[in-house]
Formats: structure tokens, C-alpha cells, sequence
């Protein structure tokens, strides 16, 4: 049986995931309405991989008998004028979840909860790659972005992203 606390603090990270799809959603349409898809395709695939890391959270406190509690997903209110303005929020929001991720892990240690944790060690592992390709994205559009033929080159490199659903076991 799971921890209140640490269940308190899952149900809250699926409705924290939920909100990361809709947030890169948001910043999909934002580079859609630019005429960049590769940066809408970036965006894209993190929305289904946010997605999908809210339906780990919610299948691994299904799998441990726990209640899950939905709740609305808030809007993001985010003002989008800059091309990098999306990928400064998006680092920021990835340093946040890992903020998030911590937080269980904590809560999962202090009761000396070794399943949450190892269930917990994949989300850690994923949250260190989601910042580096975070801040990769913004040094490459601060070097490249200004330079029509280096956006080009890079919102082309972007397209060539394509999603591939996680394969952690819970």
C-alpha cells in the first residue's frame, strides 16, 4: 500500500503532466501559426510524451491499488511573441517537473518506499535528457535563429523528430 503522501504527490504529477501536453500544445500552435513546422513537430512530440508520462503515473498507482484523483487541467497563460520565447519556458517548466519529480522521490525515501523510488528512477533518468535537449534547443536557435537560412536549416532538422512511446514496465 502506497504512502498518502507520496499518492497525494503522484495524483498531483498526472494533473502536472496533463498540463505539460497542453502547455506544449500551446507552443506547438505558436510555431504553427510562424510557419515553422519542424519547431510545431518538436512540440508536438513532447505533448505525447507528457501525455504519456501522466498515464505511467496514473497506471502505476492503479497497479498499486491507490486512488487516483483527476483534476482540471489549468490553461497556460503564457505570452508568446519571441521564436525563442517557447523554448525558455520550455526549459524553465522541464527544471520545474524535475522540481516535481524530486519532491515524490523524497517523499517516497522518507518512508523508505523502494518501489515509488525505482518507478521514480526512469522519470529522473528522463527528466535529465528533457533539460538537455531543452537548453541544446536554445543555443541552437540563439547561434542559428537570427539567420533565415539557419532557421530554415534548423526547423528542418526538427521535422525529423518522431515519437516513440516510453517503455518502462510498472
Amino acid at each position: 500500500m502506497l504512502d498518502a503522501k507520496v499518492t497525494e504527490l503522484i495524483n498531483t504529477q498526472i494533473n502536472k503532466e496533463f498540463y505539460s501536453a497542453y502547455l506544449y500544445l500551446d507552443f506547438a500552435n505558436f510555431y504553427k501559426s510562424k510557419g515553422l513546422d519542424g519547431f510545431y513537430n518538436w512540440y508536438m512530440v513532447q505533448t505525447q510524451e507528457e501525455r504519456d508520462h501522466a498515464m505511467l503515473f496514473l497506471k502505476y498507482l492503479q497497479n498499486n491499488n491507490a486512488e487516483v484523483t483527476l483534476e482540471a487541467v489549468d490553461k497556460p497563460h503564457m505570452t508568446l511573441e519571441k521564436l525563442i520565447d517557447p523554448l525558455k519556458a520550455g526549459l524553465a517548466h522541464e527544471e520545474y517537473v524535475t522540481g516535481l519529480i524530486n519532491t515524490i522521490y523524497d517523499a517516497a525515501q522518507s518512508v523508505k518506499d523502494f518501489r515509488t523510488m525505482q518507478f521514480l528512477d526512469w522519470f529522473i533518468k528522463e527528466q535529465g535528457e528533457e533539460e538537455t535537449n531543452a537548453h541544446d534547443l536554445i543555443t541552437k536557435m540563439e547561434l542559428f535563429g537570427t539567420d533565415p537560412k539557419g532557421l530554415y536549416m534548423l526547423d528542418n532538422e526538427l521535422k525529423a523528430r518522431v515519437y516513440t512511446a516510453p517503455s518502462l514496465v510498472i
